[in-house]
């Protein structure tokens, strides 16, 4: 599933196509996404302008000038394909073989510039839900989502604070999104590793007995603004469905220090062997030399 520098990736190449432009039309091909979407759906979208277009941890969030904002989430295989003038790519295109076939085309926005913004989704756990802008602080899907790893309110001691008195281990308290917005799987491991912390470790050990923030806090809210900073500009990891703005592979699969690397020597030179574990039924990869 996206995490969250897919996710920006993919807000990056939507918002020149959609920002500031006009829906003419919309077109709902098929309803049965991970929720049926709305029958007052297109309505409530038709002669709409754009304001923006955002993002909120793994969420993509479309403004619009109604007072609405459409809330969608690409699920395990969606993503979006867009063309100009009936032309794929003068804006952004994402047509890898998946996102071809129309079959799995289930909507498409057409801009008043010229674009149609298409989203494909073979496997339908994608969804697209209209929320009242007012009402966005009690939307559930959005509600109890912690903060966002890269704005300017997140450091060492709203991670550690978080985390105090939590007796799960590190990498589960990093997944859950109450804690920290937008990681998943691959950038937890990749955090962890810079951080020289073990995924093991218990989660209350980055905060004191007065939950304050210690040395580990710290380095684990680098490592994480780091990795994603990282992973963005990288356009992403595309280890099965993820495309960039340009249509092109995320390159950031490149750059994994420890993720799927089982066996292979640490990359910092310890001597050590990346090795995987399964926790809460996901693949850990990390350095038992190093992570402590």
């Amino acid at each position: 599933m996206p995490e969250l520098p897919e996710v920006e990736t993919v807000r990056r190449g939507l918002a020149p196509a959609m920002e500031g432009a006009r829906i003419d039309n919309v077109e709902v091909r098929h309803r049965g996404l991970r929720w049926p979407i709305a029958k007052d759906f297109e309505k409530r979208l038709k002669g709409k302008t754009v304001d923006g277009v955002g993002r909120r941890a793994k969420y993509l969030l479309v403004d619009v000038s109604s007072g609405d904002v459409l809330v969608m989430h690409l699920g395990m295989s969606g993503s979006f394909r867009v063309a100009k003038d009936g032309e794929e790519g003068k804006i952004a295109k994402y047509h890898h073989e998946k996102a071809k076939s129309a079959t799995h085309d289930h909507v498409v926005f057409h801009m008043s510039n010229g674009a149609t913004v298409t989203f494909n989704d073979p496997r339908r756990f994608g969804s697209m839900k209209l929320v009242a802008r007012a009402k966005m602080d009690q939307e559930p899907l959005l509600r109890s989502i912690g903060p966002e790893p890269l704005g300017n309110e997140f450091d060492a001691a709203m991670l550690a604070h978080a985390c105090a008195g939590k007796k799960t281990s590190l990498k589960a308290a990093l997944l859950d999104q109450r804690v920290v917005a937008g990681l998943g799987n691959i950038y937890v491991c990749e955090t962890l590793f810079r951080a020289r912390l073990s995924p093991k470790r218990q989660a209350s050990t980055i905060a004191d007995r007065k939950g304050q923030p210690n040395g580990r806090a710290v380095a684990l809210v680098d490592a994480i603004k780091a990795v994603l900073h990282d992973a963005i500009k990288a356009g992403g990891s595309s280890l099965r469905d993820h495309r960039r703005a340009d249509g092109s592979l995320g390159d950031f699969q490149h750059n994994f220090l420890v993720y799927d690397r089982e066996g292979k020597p640490c990359p910092d030179g310890c001597k050590g062997t990346v090795k995987r574990i399964v926790q809460n039924g996901r693949s850990t990869f990390y350095c038992p030399a190093c992570q402590k």
